[in-house]
């Protein structure tokens, strides 16, 4: 890297020239002029490596930036930031410590690789005195990780919510709005460019899990092992629970929730999960729609606060890729790499915290039982749940069919995930439900949990 002092222009190496990549390209040139201004020098593309180059051709890039060969951005003394933006784990991980151990600073916008491996990576940037920006990884365009790094560094986090993906929330917005069922909202989704052919990680609430791992390491100064998240996904929701909830005066919206749970004597845990859940309607979150993203997060000084918007797509992203580059090139031109820790927090300063297992946490629940319509079942499924401590908040049934399976629908007080749990086994292997259960947690003030959704 240039010597302090000596720079002229921030020279940027980027591996990958994918959607998020071509992004980026675009967004350098586009926006160059802007960045000068705001940099005091030039942030300059010098070398990017791609696979195919067809995509470089796509970009018009000069002959002698592209290249096939990764290993090439490592061995040029010249550049100061690595971007990677191919994804999954390998080779990205092996690029991103290699670049570091060469004294580059980098940038990826790799939320599982961060999830999985960013231990590894944050003590690569530390022990070779470089940066690591992943503002991209969570988000978008929201520039939330910079926010809980240093905006609200003056707070202890209470806790976190939000929307953070955007493929699971269009498809449940579609399925809102339209009365369409699961099945055919992913097509839907998938027609639009919002899911991959495989929508696994989106779907089945991994993609989220890998995001709010990194926020909770973040927020809380804690390491986090994205294994000990509590991951369910919004596979199989069915349209009708969507319109109860709609009826009930709730929206479904797949969140990731992080809380501080403190003990009676003194000591805190985490709870971390993600899993559908129903919200009040009048709140903010339940608004937002399609593939945008939106993060509740509480301090203790600062109160709540909302950040929201593009969640995804090219430019946002790109965006989110190109305003690490310019903090880090701020950092470079000032010998002040190292400014802020990776995590926010100095490597000796981070505590371990407990993740409290999904049994112990408490909630509000949302139960559909397909009852059987014939005297005397209401009040055996009221007698299971009273005898595992579970109160009943309301009850609706829908309809009547003497002797059929009818939906009935309860809404409980606040009861403990494990006593729910066992109170449905009992009930879902007896004789008078038809199949198992329907459980959707419920958040909110109107839930008795101010400020977490």
């Amino acid at each position: 890297m240039a010597e302090k002092g000596k720079r002229n222009e921030i020279r940027v190496g980027l591996i990958g020239l994918g959607t998020v990549g071509s992004g980026v390209v675009r967004v350098l040139r586009s926006n160059g002029d802007l960045i000068r201004r705001r940099l005091g020098l030039p942030l300059r593309l010098v070398k990017a490596a791609d696979r195919e180059a067809s995509r470089a051709k796509a970009l018009e890039l000069e002959p002698e930036i592209f290249t096939t060969r990764a290993e090439e951005l490592f061995a040029d003394n010249s550049i100061d930031v690595v971007v990677e933006l191919i994804g999954g784990y390998d080779p990205a991980e092996r690029y991103l410590l290699e670049a570091m151990r060469r004294g580059k600073c980098v940038v990826t916008a790799n939320k599982a690789l961060l999830a999985t491996a960013g231990e590894r990576l944050f003590e690569a940037a530390d022990r070779h005195g470089v940066e690591i920006g992943f503002e991209a990884s969570v988000g978008g365009g929201i520039p939330i990780i910079r926010a809980l790094k240093e905006g609200l560094a003056a707070n202890r986090i209470e806790g976190f919510s939000g929307i953070i993906n955007g493929t699971s929330n269009y498809i449940l917005t579609q399925m809102t709005q339209s009365g369409a069922g699961f099945d055919e909202a992913l097509s839907q989704a998938q027609r639009a460019g919002y899911a991959e052919a495989d929508p696994t990680f989106d779907i089945d609430g991994i993609d989220s899990a890998h995001k709010l791992a990194i926020l909770a390491t973040l927020a809380f100064g804690t390491p986090v092992d994205v294994k000990e998240i509590h991951t369910e996904g919004i596979r199989g929701l069915n349209a009708a629970d969507i319109a109860y909830a709609r009826e009930l005066g709730y929206r479904v919206k797949l969140l990731a929730i992080a809380k501080v749970i403190h003990g009676r004597e003194g000591g805190a845990a985490l709870e971390l999960r993600v899993h559908p859940t129903m919200v009040p309607s009048d709140e903010l979150i339940a608004e937002v729609e399609g593939v945008d993203n939106a993060i509740f997060v509480v301090g203790d000084a600062v109160g709540e606060t909302l950040f929201s918007g593009k969640g995804a797509g090219q430019l946002p992203t790109a965006s989110a890729v190109v305003s690490d580059l310019i903090d880090i090139g701020r950092n470079l031109m000032r010998g002040a790499v190292g400014r802020v820790a990776p995590t926010g927090y100095r490597p000796d300063a981070r505590l371990p915290l407990r993740v409290r297992p999904m049994a112990e946490i408490e909630s509000v629940y949302y139960l559909r039982f397909q009852a059987y319509d014939r005297p005397g079942v209401l009040s055996k499924i009221a007698g299971v749940l009273g005898r595992y401590g579970i109160s009943i908040a309301s009850v609706i049934q829908k309809s009547r069919a003497l002797g059929e399976a009818v939906p009935l629908i309860m809404q409980t007080h606040r009861a403990q995930e494990q006593a729910v749990r066992r109170a449905l086994a009992e009930i879902d292997t007896g004789q008078d439900v038809a199949g198992r259960t329907v459980l959707i947690r419920i958040e909110g003030e109107e839930a008795g949990d101010a400020g977490s959704a």
